[in-house]
């Protein structure tokens, strides 16, 4: 399927690795020039080089720390006109609510809640007077199906759903786009992090992470580009009627209830 997404600029946070490096990829493929922002400039000029070299495609990295909202500012104005958005960026605590404390909660809530809304704030007013464009969110899918081990994540998930169904409500009124995508487990480094933390609760040893396996829907997680694919998907002309919705990638885990 042709995705007619040729020329388009897409600006892509927590794009050094993971999810966000994979998307990087797959807009790459369909002709689309990037803007690739994260903390880690070294991956940063890696994905750079590797990406402009493999598809011919404009780059730019922008290395800064994303949790504020002056760095978000900061950002739209490098980025100027941007045709498509990737929130991605996060990193919220796994636990308990007896075994995250306030700090954790608030550093994690201000790099991918506050971020994903400080961002979308400052680059949606540009897109409505341009009269187009489309802003995906990278949520998870803790956010529908509720899970106490991981109740930061559960908590700041849901606040992003409810913000993206609300602004897509309207947005196309405008010539705007907001989706949302709710992976569940996903094969990225972040994901060891979160089974081990799981491990632990479940069986007091995180070295048995990968016993989890197990229980996924195929014996597999998602990998990142299946997950990057959808949204670029997504983000393209082929979905233009789609906004205002939360499309979940999880092998049916919160259709069938389960917590992994």
């Amino acid at each position: 399927m042709k995705l007619d997404l040729e020329g388009k600029t897409v600006l892509i946070t927590g794009a050094s690795k993971g999810i966000g490096l994979a998307t990087a990829e797959s807009f790459a493929r369909e002709g689309c020039a990037l803007h690739l922002a994260a903390r880690d400039g070294t991956a940063l000029a890696k994905a750079k080089d590797e990406i402009g070299a493999a598809h011919g495609v404009a780059v730019d990295i922008h290395v800064m720390d994303l949790s504020t909202p002056d760095s978000m500012v900061d950002l739209a104005g490098r980025c100027g006109a941007i045709d498509i958005l990737i929130n991605n960026a996060g990193d919220i605590p796994a636990g308990p609510i007896d075994a995250v404390d306030a700090a954790a909660w608030r550093r994690g809530f201000d790099l991918k809640v506050f971020g994903y809304i400080d961002l979308t704030r400052a680059v949606y007013r540009g897109m409505t007077e341009r009269g187009h464009g489309v802003i995906v969110n990278d949520i998870g899918n803790s956010g529908e199906n509720w899970d106490a081990n991981y109740i930061a994540g559960s908590t700041g998930n849901a606040a992003l759903m409810s913000f993206t169904r609300a602004l897509g409500g309207v947005s196309l009124d405008h010539g705007v786009r907001v989706v949302g995508v709710n992976p569940g487990p996903v094969a990225t480094d972040r994901m060891v992090k979160l089974m081990k933390r799981r491990a632990v609760d479940n069986w007091g040893d995180d070295s048995r992470w990968q016993e989890l396996f197990k229980l996924y829907p195929g014996g597999r997680p998602a990998s990142a580009e299946e997950v990057a694919d959808l949204m670029v998907f997504l983000a393209s002309p082929r979905a233009g009627y789609i906004t205002g919705t939360i499309v979940t990638i999880d092998g049916g885990i919160a259709s069938r209830g389960s917590i992994i």
